[in-house]
């Protein structure tokens, strides 16, 4: 499996050529502003959450009628290759990072994963400007990969790593106010046969198993009932859709500033993910992330769909995530669009053909006296 690692933030940031700086070089570093505007590195003693509990859900699902499949999960080792795609779209800034990292532990000079297939990707939507996407985008798998028992348990260690990263920037935070933002956030990670993804706010990721469209993650929205329960009890509320009558999310990393969101000892914002994981079979053909701006114009089958008819023209991973976010733009997307897509075979997805359905005959017991009656007739 060849290794491919991106940055992005810019618009068609897939080539080499003008691809955006790398955030794991010297001059990127693991840093945070100082009160005289100097950059230091962060503090290695952040609180890494042993005692977390991660909610996680695990998924085991079907293919629906209607196809044949053979399901041999068991011998499935997933054949790596992602591309990705933003744009600044209507937008007067462009506020969304993604990450990109086909061989995960090769990039960061780990060992422990490096025979069998190891991936992280991850989408950032910023709002109130940019610096907290790009510092989650930097940090948080590094929080992933520092840890001491990655990543034997792999769950509690990216829950945890997503609550470290958002202590770390109240943190930069308090030492330069000019940082203060919020950002979405969705991480997702292939450890041999294990997809793990875990979302805070509205970006999405969408599992193509043999066409069908299978949700890997939950909007976090004020509205929902699970949200605005959480909300209320924690002393917020939700005003014609926003949390506090201020945020269209119910989760997000930063957003420290403002008032009634968060503070030491919690808030109704909440920056604790929601877990999802699915062990992937010949089944699963690709994954699709993206931040809200293109889930606003594609429902997520409607985007399987779309992503499964283009890579059986070219597939090519890339190119795909172009179509997405060109469709999304003729579809009146109001948003900054970005998208990663990440196949898991080397060959493009099938066609798919229904069986004939089996049509079953019986007569009544009406019809058989008729019928017993005509053969006699013939008979006589």
């Amino acid at each position: 499996m060849k290794g491919n690692d991106e940055f992005g933030c810019l618009d068609n940031p897939i080539t080499s050529e003008g691809k955006p700086p790398n955030p794991r070089t010297p001059s990127f570093g693991l840093q945070s502003p100082t009160t005289d505007g100097v950059l230091k590195p962060c503090k290695k003693s952040l609180v890494r959450h042993p005692s977390l509990q991660v909610k996680s859900k695990a998924l085991d699902i079907a293919i629906g009628n209607g196809y044949e499949v053979e399901n041999r999960g068991a011998e499935f080792t997933p054949i790596i290759r992602s591309g990705a795609w933003a744009d600044i779209g209507f937008r007067t800034r462009m506020e969304d990072v993604y990450l990109r990292i086909d061989d995960f532990t090769h990039d960061y000079g780990l060992k422990k994963c490096a025979d069998v297939p190891n991936a992280f990707y991850g989408v950032f939507d910023g709002h109130g400007g940019k610096h907290a996407a790009d510092f989650a985008c930097y940090h948080l798998p590094r929080f992933i990969v520092e840890d001491q028992n990655f990543p034997e348990e792999i769950e509690r260690i990216v829950a945890s790593a997503f609550l470290q990263t958002d202590t770390a920037f109240a943190e930069a935070c308090a030492l330069d106010s000019a940082l203060a933002s919020g950002a979405t956030a969705l991480a997702a990670l292939v450890l041999g046969r294990m997809l793990v993804v875990a979302n805070v706010g509205d970006c999405r990721a969408v599992l193509c198993r043999r066409g069908k469209a299978i949700e890997m993650s939950r909007d976090h929205k004020p509205n929902c009932n699970r949200e605005r329960k959480r909300i209320e009890a924690l002393g917020g509320s939700v005003y014609d859709g926003y949390l506090n009558g201020q945020l269209n999310v119910a989760r997000a990393l930063g957003d420290w500033h403002i008032e009634g969101m968060k503070d030491a000892n919690g808030g109704p914002l909440s920056a604790e993910p929601e877990l999802m994981t699915a062990d992937l079979t010949e089944e699963d053909e690709f994954l699709i992330i993206g931040c809200d701006g293109l889930w606003d114009v594609f429902r997520s089958q409607n985007a399987v769909d779309f992503a499964r008819r283009r890579l059986q023209e070219h597939n090519d991973p890339a190119m795909c995530s172009k179509d997405l976010v060109d469709e999304a733009l003729k579809r009146k997307s109001e948003d900054n669009l970005t998208v990663v897509v990440v196949c898991f075979q080397s060959n493009a997805p099938p066609n798919l053909v229904a069986p004939r359905a089996r049509v079953q005959r019986s007569f009544s017991a009406e019809g058989l006296r008729e019928l017993q009656s005509l053969l006699d007739g013939l008979g006589n």
